[in-house]
């Protein structure tokens, strides 16, 4: 198959990320998106991730016709020689960068990076994030960088309830529906502290949270409403994107799924969990795309300030409407086509029995 001017048939795009309970699936979450993409063109994509504790996510990656394949306790250098790919892409934290440096003199790589690649070498860099595009970052000499929105990653079913035009005041629901949800893991255990400051504003709402565990769903389920609300618990789902679609304001963490959520003009409020989360989500308030309702500790040690910003954010319909607007424009569901281009553009099929 060929794609454009690019000959697709034979390859095989190897996806190396972290995962895990303790770490998260945000890596795999936003490597499906390039990995829908490339099936589509006809090449083999293997993603080499250890996601036997977090069978959920492994359902969703096998289901859209992406295989997996385990490192185990050895070096993902060995399970990548065996698949012989024509090339490599990277989305971690723990691989050190002379892990990097190899995997770039066997094949064509792509490193996805959150800021500066820390002396990670790669072919083609990847940084989705606000503000990316005017990186100054050092890369090697003859390598390419694609930064900023334009290349943030979407998955299809996220594309596909993309809104034709941002939805107004006047389309939400009375009352508000408000849908909450903090990753595949919720490591740090957001979900029913988010519950609780809804509960501590008062505004009417039908709130959904979305547990990643069961424990979680035991501790939301025990939260009792306060008057005019109700709070219905769910676990992890496939239909992620028409529930955030049908919800008036979504409640999440400041991570890969920010870019989605803006895909689908949603109206955010953000829980920065994780450090490599604090800028973007000072950005996204800043820039006026988004509420930044408390980090983690704010969580903790202010939370009355948290409730404040929340019961704006639930107030007021117009602030809603301009959050809409702003997002809906600026992310378009394009960056996984845009990614692949370059992807392929700099990968050789590879030769079967190579080695």
């Amino acid at each position: 198959m060929s794609v454009g001017s690019v000959e697709t048939e034979g390859r095989c795009v190897a996806m190396v990320c972290d995962a895990g309970p303790d770490v998260g699936i945000g890596h795999v979450m936003r490597c499906l998106a390039l990995g829908e993409e490339l099936v589509a063109r006809g090449v083999r994509v293997v993603l080499v991730a250890d996601l036997g504790r977090v069978p959920w996510a492994a359902e969703q990656v096998r289901c859209r016709g992406i295989e997996i394949a385990s490192p185990g306790p050895g070096d993902v250098r060995d399970v990548l020689t065996r698949l012989e790919p024509s090339s490599v892409v990277v989305d971690s934290y723990l691989l050190p960068a002379s892990v990097y440096a190899d995997l770039r003199g066997r094949w064509p790589l792509l490193a996805l990076t959150d800021g500066d690649p820390r002396g990670r070498e790669a072919d083609l860099y990847l940084d989705q994030n606000l503000g990316a595009e005017a990186s100054t970052w050092p890369i090697p000499e003859g390598s390419r960088y694609l930064g900023g929105l334009a290349y943030a990653q979407q998955r299809r079913d996220i594309v596909r309830q993309r809104p034709s035009a941002p939805k107004s005041a006047a389309d939400e629901h009375t009352p508000l529906r408000v849908l909450a949800f903090f990753g595949g893991t919720d490591a740090f255990g957001v979900s029913p502290r988010v519950a609780r400051l809804v509960v501590r504003s008062g505004v009417a709402v039908e709130l959904t949270v979305i547990a990643a565990t069961p424990e979680l769903a035991e501790q939301i389920a025990g939260i009792v409403p306060a008057p005019g609300q109700s709070v219905r618990v769910i676990g992890p789902t496939d239909t992620l994107a028409e529930l955030v679609a049908d919800a008036d304001v979504v409640l999440s963490a400041a991570g890969t799924s920010a870019w989605e959520l803006f895909c689908l003009g949603a109206a955010v409020g953000f829980v920065c969990v994780a450090d490599n989360q604090q800028d973007a989500y000072v950005r996204m308030a800043a820039d006026g795309l988004a509420v930044g309702v408390a980090t983690l500790d704010e969580l903790s040690s202010d939370p009355s300030a948290a409730v404040l910003r929340l019961q704006q954010l639930l107030t007021d319909p117009d602030h809603r409407a301009r959050l809409r607007a702003q997002v809906w424009s600026r992310v378009d569901g394009l960056g996984p086509a845009r990614v692949a281009d370059a992807l392929l553009s700099l990968s050789k099929p590879r030769r079967v029995g190579s080695s």
